[in-house]
């Protein structure tokens, strides 16, 4: 019997290889900036503990990186490569001294190298980056500028929202209505609108956001992956200008309407097909994450979705949030889904000796290549 699985890997592209991509988002975002912040929260009465990238995901340590990339290097595919994690990226964060300055009527930001520097939890952050990037453990893509919708959050401050204000206060933005019901506007959804203007000013971020990743990275990105996967299609120009060859995201597209997050349209986006702009979507059809579903069998569970992939012949696009490695507020985390990730990778290439581990760009280019 055929499940919802099936039917969402039965349209567009297919190949006879088994490869396997892990797309993982977030990276360079702060989220929650310590497990002190973590805990002023609390005794605020702001429920961050109902919500998992709350608990646990904050911009990665030396550390985090360093015991990721020993799971990803343990094991090699039949080609000889270590496992490879996509690390979706924003470049940037929010500058919030100079943004208080103008008493929230002009939004600043920094480079989320910049953020790291200026914590003494992260020193050395950035290297590992570059050591698993030089070692093809860990390849940055575009996630956007922020993952942030700029004009909402700074209307939501001008408004002196309490949990906002208050999360402004502790070097953070990344409250959702989970742990603050007084949060009225979904401000981390930074494409999520369809007015001109918002659409304007989203590709004057799209280009500062891909101008940035290629001088911190050498390169420029060719994939794409909108937060919330949420964006009109709109701004593909924009991301066509800007480099971008490919667009990364779940099956289903959700397209607003206006910019009230509430209105969208929802388009299907198979691997393999096609935008309104013939950007190939590199739909995501497997999905590994333990933190956000810490009761689940979550390496039983990815590797059905990867048998169906591969049953009609995709290319296994395993989601993977960053919040998973993360372990500086709470190792308990780590120490949870580390050998979970290692042993969904050993049986990955127990079931499927062939599979290749490769990017989400190198998939695109595979897509490209092939008629």
């Amino acid at each position: 019997m055929l499940t919802r699985k099936d039917f969402y890997n039965i349209p567009g592209w297919r190949t006879r290889r088994h490869l396997i991509v892990i797309e993982s988002d977030d990276w360079g975002s702060i989220r929650m900036p310590s497990a002190e912040v973590y805990n002023r929260f609390l005794a605020h009465g702001v429920r961050v503990d109902r919500d998992p990238y709350c608990q646990y995901d904050n911009l990665a340590t030396a550390d985090d990186l360093s015991n990721l990339f020993e799971v990803l290097n343990s094991v090699k595919d039949c080609k000889g490569n270590p496992a490879v994690i996509t690390a979706n990226t924003v470049t940037a964060n929010p500058d919030f001294e100079k943004i208080a300055a103008s008493d929230f009527e002009t939004y600043h930001y920094e480079p989320f190298t910049a953020t790291l520097a200026k914590s003494p939890r992260h020193a050395g952050a950035f290297a590992l980056w570059q050591q698993g990037m030089d070692s093809k453990l860990f390849h940055p893509q575009l996630h956007g500028r922020e993952h942030l919708n700029v004009k909402k959050w700074l209307a939501a401050l001008r408004a002196a929202e309490p949990a906002t204000l208050l999360a402004f206060q502790l070097g953070t933005f990344g409250l959702t209505q989970d742990s603050a019901p007084t949060i009225k506007q979904y401000y981390l959804g930074a494409f999520n609108s369809s007015l001109p203007a918002d659409i304007e000013a989203y590709g004057d971020i799209i280009r500062q956001g891909a101008d940035l990743f290629g001088s911190l990275f050498g390169y420029r990105s060719e994939s794409f992956i909108a937060p919330t996967y949420e964006w009109n299609p709109a701004i593909e120009p924009h991301l066509i200008a800007a480099g971008v060859k490919y667009l990364q995201g779940t099956v289903c597209q959700k397209i607003p309407i206006d910019d009230d997050q509430g209105t969208i349209l929802k388009r299907r986006c198979f691997q393999g097909t096609r935008s309104p702009h013939g950007m190939p979507y590199l739909m995501r059809n497997c999905f590994f994450e333990p933190s956000l579903k810490p009761d689940a069998d979550n390496v039983g569970e990815c590797l059905r979705h990867i048998k169906i992939a591969f049953r009609w012949g995709k290319a296994a696009n395993i989601c993977s949030h960053r919040v998973n490695y993360i372990g500086s507020i709470d190792k308990r985390n780590t120490d949870r889904n580390l050998p979970a990730l290692r042993q969904l990778l050993s049986q990955i290439l127990r079931l499927w000796p062939d599979s290749e581990f490769i990017t989400s760009d190198r998939l695109g280019h595979i897509i490209q290549s092939q008629p």
